[in-house]
């Protein structure tokens, strides 16, 4: 069990690695966004209000459910209602809160970003670009970046032309390509 805690207006929200993503202690991100004393209540009447989110709550569409999660407290582990980050996501987007709005407006900008992105591919380059360049990484070294990330989609695409469907199959490729070239596997 790792859990971590991330500051949100100097309020914890607890977060714990499963499955291979971040999974949020639901009542620390609704206490942040609504000064509930009572998160747990407020939740409840969330779900009231709101059909589609406690249908969300259930595994309804294609969000995962809420999970019982281990995490850490001060009177040590305990189980607490978790959401990934997609789930939480839907969450904020139900709670009528001026702390929210924040939230809800970045969700909508991204989100007019992404359909921009799938009208015109090339923006998500440019925006890629950007980002590294954002993170401090020199020109060159994104170059070398984008370079390597368009040679691994040829790659991917000749070998899903040549029959390769299975995800060990291109585990397989992989690990024949880094030992052939740097002598060792991608485990070592």
């Amino acid at each position: 069990m790792e859990t971590r805690v991330a500051l949100f207006q100097q309020k914890a929200i607890r977060k714990t690695f499963h499955d291979g993503e971040w999974w949020f202690v639901i009542a620390d991100v609704v206490a942040a966004l609504t000064d509930s004393a009572n998160p747990q209540g407020y939740l409840k009447d969330m779900r009231r209000r709101d059909p589609l989110l406690t249908q969300a709550f259930k595994g309804g569409g294609q969000i995962a459910p809420p999970l019982s999660l281990e995490v850490s407290t001060a009177g040590g582990p305990q189980k607490a209602l978790c959401w990934n980050t997609e789930g939480l996501f839907r969450l904020i987007q139900s709670i009528p809160s001026p702390k929210a709005e924040p939230f809800k407006l970045w969700l909508a900008r991204v989100g007019y970003e992404r359909v921009q992105e799938i009208e015109d591919p090339e923006l998500a380059t440019q925006r890629t670009r950007a980002l590294y360049k954002a993170k401090g990484y020199s020109d060159a070294w994104i170059e070398k970046r984008m370079r390597g990330i368009a040679n691994h989609d040829e790659l991917a695409q000749q070998w899903k032309t040549r029959g390769v469907r299975e995800q060990p199959e291109y585990a397989i490729l992989t690990a024949e390509i880094y030992k052939a070239a740097f002598g060792l596997t991608p485990g070592e």
